[in-house]
């Protein structure tokens, strides 16, 4: 191992190569969140209160193992890099486990249900966790400047979108239109089989590709509780990271709701999912461009306010759509929303990653970003509880029980619940002070 300050300067990893991982990365997940409900809830009879509670340790667990896991990938010491070891292990991993997810054979019930949801949906959250734990340290440590992180963001963003035209808008029709039914599994268990091989081939292409920097892992491994108990006194890491939960939080209502919330609250079959999902991603692929110029001109934190505001009023105008034609209008305003929070939320993270590694002397990038990750890796508890919700409210228990008022039950669901969260992201977003430019620290190649 060569000592600090000897090891030579990495080749420059091309901004495309390591943003293309985002696309790897993204179409498990999504696909996971996006029909988790729809596939054991509407179509397997799963009863929401035992969601709920699964849900709960999930998150749990998540906020659990995601620090534990950036922790690990902080102490690795290897000639393969600090991160790429975790990325090679992690993709095989989640693609088989997000098939057996969506392999649950239909005769099951009850409590044999109920398992199979519990183990493969934590298991698919454990190895999801070792990929982004990974793969989002090496945003700093490959581009220590705002510019050129602006740049590589900008583009793993735009991958992330192509993911979610695959895995939420394409879903849809590949599941009950083209291997499937509505009311069949077969489609889904195809789908992830097809979408687990892209994965696993994007994300090993990707980390073959990456040039860690070895300055980054020549310092003294870090320990634990010493890292946790100098992050949580850290005050950017409660505002930075309660805030951007509250974003987050949103988005994840919307991404397990929009199926459901297009087959009752707009009264149209799921595979008309396909056209709102795909107009706020087209609208968002654009807008990331135009977000990104903002950036260049007024800051990563002014535009991340801008882009909070807008995202909270999309969803007031959401509410009220009654029609694809109307609810595709409003999903151009949460498109343009959308795409201002992915072109700045994690310029904002960086920045406090920056200042922690000059202030401590060690770059510690997996442990704080999966602490970060704390907060938002609890909309698990959120998601859970909202639908649990929409029992006691609306009378909504399963497809097979869905209460009187369903429509309004997911209107609440996807609208109101991440108005209310994105408000009070917006607000507290104003209140926020994060340092203006790139430690010298950060800059040293």
């Amino acid at each position: 191992m060569s000592q600090p300050g000897t090891a030579s300067a990495p080749g420059r990893t091309p901004a495309w190569r390591y943003a293309i991982g985002m696309l790897g990365t993204s179409i498990p997940i999504n696909m996971i969140k996006g029909s988790m409900i729809l596939f054991y809830v509407d179509i397997l009879g799963l009863d929401v209160r035992a969601y709920g509670v699964v849900m709960v340790i999930y998150a749990v667990i998540d906020a659990i193992d995601n620090p534990l896991l950036g922790h690990l990938s902080d102490r690795t010491r290897s000639r393969f890099g600090r991160r790429r070891p975790w990325l090679l292990v992690g993709a095989p991993m989640l693609a088989a486990c997000m098939i057996a997810f969506f392999s649950a054979p239909s005769s099951l019930r009850g409590i044999g249900l109920v398992l199979w949801f519990a183990v493969f949906a934590i298991l698919c959250e454990a190895f999801d966790s070792m990929l982004n734990a990974n793969y989002g340290a090496l945003l700093p440590e490959l581009y220590p400047t705002e510019r050129d992180r602006a740049v590589a963001n900008g583009l793993r963003q735009g991958f992330q979108l192509v993911a979610l035209v695959i895995s939420l808008a394409v879903t849809p029709l590949l599941t009950t239109s083209v291997f499937g039914t509505e009311e069949s599994t077969q489609g889904f268990q195809i789908t992830a089989i097809i979408y687990g091989a892209i994965a696993f081939v994007v994300i090993g292409f990707m980390a073959l590709g990456v040039r860690e920097n070895p300055r980054y892992s020549t310092h003294e491994r870090p320990l634990l509780l010493r890292s946790v108990w100098s992050i949580v006194r850290n005050p950017m890491f409660w505002t930075v990271g309660l805030t951007g939960a509250c974003y987050g939080i949103a988005m994840a209502l919307v991404l397990s709701g929009i199926q459901l919330y297009v087959r009752y609250s707009l009264g149209l079959p799921v595979g008309n999912a396909l056209y709102l999902q795909g107009i706020v991603i087209l609208v968002s692929v654009g807008g990331l461009v135009a977000w990104t110029r903002v950036v260049a001109r007024r800051g990563a934190l002014w535009t991340w306010r801008l882009a909070f505001a807008v995202l909270a009023a999309s969803f007031a105008a959401l509410f009220f759509a009654t029609d694809l034609v109307t609810a595709i209008a409003a999903g151009v305003l949460v498109g343009a929303g959308w795409s201002g929070m992915l072109a700045t939320n994690d310029l904002i993270v960086a920045r406090v990653l920056d200042a922690d590694a000059a202030r401590n002397g060690a770059h510690r990038e997996g442990l704080f970003l999966s602490a970060f990750g704390f907060f938002t890796r609890l909309n698990g508890i959120v998601t859970g509880l909202a639908l649990t919700s929409l029992g006691v409210f609306f009378g909504y228990n399963s497809g097979d029980d869905p209460g009187a008022d369903p429509g309004l039950a997911f209107r609440v669901y996807l609208c109101v619940y991440p108005f209310v969260l994105t408000t009070i992201g917006a607000v507290a977003a104003r209140l926020i002070s994060v340092p203006i430019e790139t430690p010298a620290e950060a800059e040293r190649p």
